[in-house]
């Protein structure tokens, strides 16, 4: 899974399709991601010492991760992702649709780098 905290993601499926927003936790041994503002829930709370008003509390509640895509940064629209190595030897993870960069996994490594 190549999405991480901060990422911007949209949702490709269900109530909430077409949205975006900003990953704000991910859930790597259920597969899941958080995304502000996507598949929100209401919780009822009766009034206590802590919330004397007692209401609806609204949150974000998980989503699949196979139901997001990472947005391209250059075009703004959801992509695929590939890993490749640059001409120094950094691994980055890029956009398939544009072929921008979207994130560095690694640093640059000599074995890697592209002979001249």
């Amino acid at each position: 899974m190549f999405i991480r905290k901060d990422d911007v993601v949209m949702v490709l499926a269900g109530d909430d399709k077409g949205k975006t927003g900003k990953v704000l936790r991910v859930i790597r041994e259920d597969k899941k991601i958080v995304v502000e503002g996507v598949n929100r829930v209401y919780r009822h709370l009766k009034p206590s010492r802590r919330n004397p008003q007692g209401g609806r509390l609204s949150k974000e509640m998980p989503v699949q991760a196979s139901n997001v895509a990472l947005i391209d940064p250059t075009m703004g629209v959801p992509t695929r992702v590939g890993i490749r190595y640059a001409v120094d030897g950094t691994k980055e993870l890029y956009a398939k649709k544009s072929g921008a960069l979207i994130r560095v996994l690694a640093k640059a490594d000599a074995k890697y780098a592209k002979k001249a």
